[in-house]
This record gives C-alpha cells, structure tokens and sequence, in this order.
C-alpha cells in the first residue's frame, strides 16, 4: 500500500498554484492535478517551471479535466466558457436521445485539455530530469473537478480517447471513500456536512466501473480521502481518522490517495469563467488555508 498526499486545483488561479507551489517546494505533496483550461494556466506553469530545480523531487502530475467550468480549448460548438453541471451531464448520460453533437464535443474538450496538459507535464519531467530532481511519473494521470469523469458521458469520451491515442496510462482516480471508517468515530458526526455524505455515496456508486477499469488493466485500485470532509481537511480530524483510514486501504489492498484543496483564490481573481457563487466561495474559502496548514503537520 502506498499513501498518496495530493493537491487539486493547480493553475486554476495564479495565487492557488502560489500557494500548491509552496507546498511542492517544502516536499509536502507527493502529486498535484493540474487544471488545463484558465486563462493563467501558462502562467501557472512557467512558475512551475522556474521552481522545478529548487524542488527535492517533482511530484507526480495528474491531468485535472474540467468541464464545469474554465475556456472551451476544442474548437467544439460550444461557447467561450465552459458551464456543463454535474446535472446536465448526468441527463446526457442517460437521455438515448441527447444530441450526438454534445458527446462529440465534450470528447473533443476532454482530448484537447489532456494534450495541452500533457505538453506541459513532459516539459516538467524534461526539466526534473535535466537538473537531477526526482520524478517517478511514466505515464498519464487523470483526474477531474467535481469528479465529473465518474459520469457515463464523460468516463465513456475518456476511455475511448485513452484507446484511440493508446496512452500510456498509469493512474486514473477513483473516487471511492470507505464511509464506515467515519462512523468508528461517533463524536465526530456532527462535523460532517450532509452533503458531502451524499457526495460520497454517489461517487461509490459510480466508482465501481474505474475500478474494474484499473484492475483489468494492471493499475493500482485505491481509495480516496477528502469527500465527507471536502471543504476542511483539518489535522485534528485527520489525526483521529488516519490510523484506521491506512488500515481499512491496507486490509483492502489498496493505495490510499488524500485529497487537500491547499490553494487559495483571491477575490479579484474570480472573474468570468468561474463556476457557481457557491464554487468561487469554495476557492475563496479561509479554509483552503486551513487544509495547507494540515500539510504541514502531516511531514
């Protein structure tokens, strides 16, 4: 079993990859996903780049796909802005007669957002390798915001795309969480918002066929830490929890993946092509600075 420390949302504001590069130098991450359509994003990653040789190892690098929000970068039908919910894409899911033109363009995002991305990922393995960092990644990582690749329209557009480039694929996340590791703790329910209990429920259920995926295919199954307390990965909850969360991974046989939201956005940062007013909260949330804190007290 390996436990995996990672960071979601780089490049989706420059002040949150500030913040995620931050941690990366300190050693505190082991991977981070990388969004790959802002408007900041070569921004973004020229700061990575230039960090790349201070660093003690890189970590690995996952694709972060977005649909929710952020530009169209495929030249798709769609409009400048991305805005697909969790709701639509669930009812293109399901609806036989939903217009073939939508699954054809999510594809098309989806295919260009991993090649752009991927680009840059090369290129900071080519810079780790040639200043003497350690890099352990061999292939593409895929991850994506709001877990949207665990919806049939979407998981369907990313397997066909890994099967038509014949990627090198060496992790895709799967979104699975043990729930009744929470529940040995009783006095802790209450810090547990029900949403996100619903949230967790859900990605099981959709968690089963990535599973599948990921054994047939040699890849490591794991499980996924940072559902029930997305939003505030705090160190006193996770210090309670992490014995018997390492342990219910260890018995399964799984790798075990903790997910923090350590960068924060600022305010002026928040401009078109953000989600929801309850998303740019969540960037803007005081309690991203809570879950960067808590990297800190885990090394």
């Amino acid at each position: 079993m390996t436990i995996d420390i990672h960071a979601d949302d780089y490049a989706l504001t420059v002040n949150t990859s500030r913040d995620i590069l931050e941690c990366m130098l300190a050693g505190k991450l082991d991977s981070i996903s990388i969004v790959p359509n802002t408007r900041c994003f070569d921004e973004c990653m020229d700061m990575l780049y230039l960090a790349i040789p201070s660093m003690p190892f890189l970590p690995l690098l996952s694709v972060h796909i977005n649909l929710v929000e952020g530009i169209s970068l495929a030249d798709s039908g769609f409009s400048e802005y991305l805005d697909f919910s969790w709701g639509q894409l669930f009812r293109y899911s399901y609806m036989l007669s939903s217009d073939s033109g939508i699954r054809r363009g999510i594809k098309a995002e989806i295919a260009t957002q991993i090649e752009k991305c991927m680009q840059a990922i090369d290129k900071c393995i080519k810079i780790a390798s040639e200043n003497g960092v350690k890099c352990n990644q061999k292939g593409l990582r895929i991850d994506s915001h709001q877990h949207t690749h665990h919806l049939p329209i979407v998981w369907k557009a990313i397997t066909s795309i890994i099967e038509e480039n014949e990627y090198d694929v060496e992790y895709i996340r799967c979104s699975r969480e043990p729930l009744f590791v929470f529940l040995t703790v009783p006095d802790l329910y209450a810090t547990y918002r029900p949403v996100n209990a619903v949230k967790n429920l859900i990605l099981s259920v959709y968690s089963g066929k990535i599973d599948r995926y990921c054994k047939k295919r040699g890849l490591h199954q794991m499980y996924l830490w940072g559902l029930l307390m997305s939003g505030q990965m705090d160190y006193e909850r996770i210090d309670r929890l992490r014995k018997a969360m390492e342990k219910k991974a260890r018995t399964s046989g799984r790798d075990l993946e903790i997910l923090f939201h350590p960068g924060r956005a600022l305010k002026d940062e928040m401009g078109e092509g953000f989600g929801s007013p309850s998303a740019k909260e969540f960037y803007l949330s005081n309690n991203r600075t809570v879950e960067k804190n808590a990297l800190d007290k885990l090394r």
